[in-house]
């Protein structure tokens, strides 16, 4: 008898832990599947305090009869000495307190959610059958929790989470998630943080077509650019006066009539986003106007940079194409600890690939950080630490540092 009392009082301390430490957006997933377990476990999850009452109040119950039982057999076996009474005493609170108590719960914390389905079955009948007792207990417990000011709010409420514990769910979901797409979530999480400055080409390295410069130049940068849009402008590359989509024009520059009345003819709108914009609501004003290319411009009207769709993609997947055949650079450390790294590069991507932990609060490029940190144009043969990074300048050109060796630093 001891031992049925015993395997039921643990049953009901392993329950309740299962329950507690079981994963409901995992039962939830199960339960849109037809699983009737998972149903049921949700079903007592969201009468938590009806739940907890009925296992407490049979676990209760339980081991007060396995005491008085316990009790009645060491006096008949030993008689009613206090010493007989207080050693049966110490040894029933071991039993309950290590088989009745640790080892299920234990069990119900390993294995939470397999031991909730299986333990919702035997749970919801004997709920249905306790009810009226339970709630007599809830309404005694909801007095006292209102005589102390206390808010009782248990799984009435739905399960919300925040976008920083979501991605620390993603950072430990080592199992069953491959690392491409733990990565592709994460970086759908940074989208809300990153801005168009982050992300687009900066106005020195657009590829632009000047309606002033000559027509076989015109045809021959057409002819040979890695673009299907490309802004054009009016002499100033600040006046950009359209967008040209190539493949209207290829027909027409086949002919040897072609001038610059039937490019212009060609040129559609240019789109312009304001700098600052976050990338994630630049995605939806794409999809929302129709766009692909957007130019970036300042509080002035300036231009800053250009950012197409294919760059936001690229953000959230990683590099799939290059602008230039042939112009994949592989960011990788050398076996002497160092790496060539273009000045043109994005700090965020340096961070990301070299696990580097430079400022993001400034300059979005290295070559920009190199200047802000000189506030001039540092000559080759410089070198300097800049965010714990050794590095040396290798190549300036063009009011700009091009290229840089940067050390991995030591920990």
């Amino acid at each position: 008898m001891l031992g049925v009392l015993l395997i039921l009082s643990g049953f009901f301390a392993m329950a309740e832990t299962a329950m507690m430490a079981s994963n409901r957006y995992r039962l939830r997933a199960l339960a849109q599947t037809g699983h009737h377990g998972a149903r049921l476990a949700l079903a007592l999850l969201a009468k938590t305090d009806k739940l907890l009452g009925v296992i407490l109040l049979f676990n209760t119950l339980i081991n007060a009869a396995i005491a008085t039982l316990a009790g009645l057999v060491t006096v008949e076996i030993f008689g009613d000495d206090k010493w007989v009474i207080g050693i049966g005493t110490v040894v029933v609170s071991f039993v309950i307190l290590v088989f009745a108590e640790i080892t299920p719960k234990v069990i119900g914390a390993t294995y939470p959610d397999q031991l909730a389905l299986g333990a919702s079955y035997a749970l919801t009948p004997i709920l249905r059958f306790s009810d009226p007792i339970v709630s007599m207990v809830n309404v005694l417990v909801g007095g006292l929790l209102r005589l102390f000011r206390l808010r009782r709010n248990m799984g009435h409420e739905e399960l919300s989470m925040s976008p920083e514990e979501l991605r620390t769910i993603v950072l430990e979901s080592t199992v069953g998630v491959p690392p491409q797409h733990r990565t592709i979530l994460l970086n759908l999480f940074d989208l809300e943080r990153i801005t168009v400055d982050d992300v687009m080409t900066p106005r020195g390295a657009m590829e632009a077509i000047d309606l002033q410069a000559p027509l076989e130049e015109i045809r021959q940068q057409i002819a040979t650019s890695y673009h299907t849009r490309l802004p054009v402008y009016d002499g100033d590359p600040g006046n950009v006066v359209g967008i040209l989509h190539q493949r209207r024009l290829l027909a027409r520059i086949l002919d040897s009539d072609w001038d610059r009345d039937t490019l212009r003819e060609q040129l559609a709108e240019p789109y312009f986003i304001p700098t600052g914009t976050h990338v994630y609501s630049q995605l939806q004003f794409f999809q929302e106007n129709r766009q692909r290319l957007g130019l970036v411009v300042d509080e002035y009207g300036e231009i800053q940079g250009l950012l197409t769709l294919e760059d936001i993609i690229e953000e959230i997947i990683g590099k799939f194409t290059t602008s230039i055949s042939g112009a994949t650079e592989t960011l990788a450390w050398g076996e002497d600890g160092t790496v060539m790294v273009d000045g043109a590069r994005s700090l965020r991507e340096l961070n990301r690939v070299l696990a580097l932990d430079f400022p993001l609060e400034g300059p979005k490029t290295l070559n920009g950080l190199v200047l802000e940190h000189f506030q001039d144009i540092p000559e080759s043969g410089v070198s300097a630490r800049i965010g714990g990074v050794a590095m040396e300048i290798i190549q300036t050109q063009d009011r700009a540092v091009r290229i840089i060796r940067l050390s991995r630093p030591t920990a």
